[in-house]
């Protein structure tokens, strides 16, 4: 940051969608204001956005990434946390430049695995997202584990009595659907599963084709942030981490590029209440009691 750069002391308005560029934007709001941020930049892989050019040069999407990562921490409290979506085709770089040149600390690689993944001929087709979660202090910082507990594989398959009543904390590759690989990636496993938006799926909102579904971001406000606390998206999208903000009882702040898209994420907040409940199927709860036990016998030997 230049020496003769200045910003806003005030605490920046919440629950609100500023139109413009975002890295312009973020300079504005004051030092150490934002709870939470989460970003889902463009991949710089062509995507055919209405605003937006996504086939920069590889230095400069490096450098631009740069500055609105660099931007993203200073406007992060002390103890704030930073979410990370990004490719493969940049993933590794942009790990390197929030840690090592923005001074992010990384506390999980989470990998989303998706269904519906698009159908390749010549490769192995992509099923997965990286799902980067860093924070400024290492040792402060907001992380809500009964909010986000799972039932374990002890509770589920074994119905052993010495379980953790609780359940336990998921691991980094994230699966919210256990229940459809039932003998692949347990819902304790560190896999994510959820089913990308699709074009048949009710929460989908039509007119953008990056939309991260609800309970992704259900997840990680729910672990990251508390009632009250103030969300930022830099790129605000399908506007999908201001609903479920929203939903949750978070206030917002997110920024986006396009007028359509804008006006249509405004159209979709104005439809919600708090309180209402997330989209899509809700991952698993730790059950009450002990769990019946499973009447196939699970496998010695797995691929997975």
């Amino acid at each position: 940051m230049s020496q003769t750069e200045s910003h806003p002391s005030a605490p920046p308005t919440a629950d609100r969608l500023i139109h413009g560029d975002c890295l312009a934007g973020l300079r504005t709001l004051p030092d150490q204001c934002i709870d939470l941020a989460f970003a889902d930049p463009p991949f710089n892989i062509g995507y055919d956005y209405d605003i937006y050019e996504d086939r920069k040069s590889c230095d400069d999407y490096l450098d631009w990434s740069r500055a609105w990562i660099g931007q993203v921490n200073r406007v992060l409290k002390p103890d704030g946390s930073f979410w990370l979506a990004i490719g493969d085709e940049y993933a590794a770089e942009l790990k390197v430049i929030a840690h090592r040149e923005c001074g992010f600390h990384l506390r999980s690689w989470v990998v989303w695995y998706y269904t519906f993944g698009v159908h390749c001929t010549r490769k192995f087709t992509r099923s997965h997202a990286h799902l980067f979660y860093f924070v400024k202090d290492p040792k402060r910082f907001t992380f809500h584990d009964q909010a986000i507990r799972v039932p374990s594989a002890r509770q589920l398959v074994y119905a052993d009595r010495r379980a953790n009543p609780a359940g336990r904390i998921p691991d980094d590759t994230w699966i919210l659907r256990p229940q459809d690989l039932p003998d692949g990636f347990p819902a304790d496993h560190d896999t994510w599963f959820a089913s990308r938006v699709c074009g048949t799926f009710h929460q989908r909102a039509g007119w953008h084709g990056c939309q991260m579904p609800e309970q992704i971001l259900g997840r990680i406000l729910r672990a990251c942030s508390s009632p009250g606390d103030l969300v930022l998206d830099p790129f605000a999208g399908s506007g999908t981490t201001l609903a479920v903000a929203k939903k949750l009882g978070r206030r917002y702040l997110g920024f986006e590029l396009s007028p359509e898209y804008a006006a249509r994420i405004e159209q979709r907040l104005a439809r919600i209440q708090p309180g209402q409940p997330l989209e899509g199927t809700e991952p698993p709860s730790v059950p009450n009691g002990h769990p019946r036990r499973r009447t196939r016998p699970p496998h010695e030997n797995r691929l997975f």
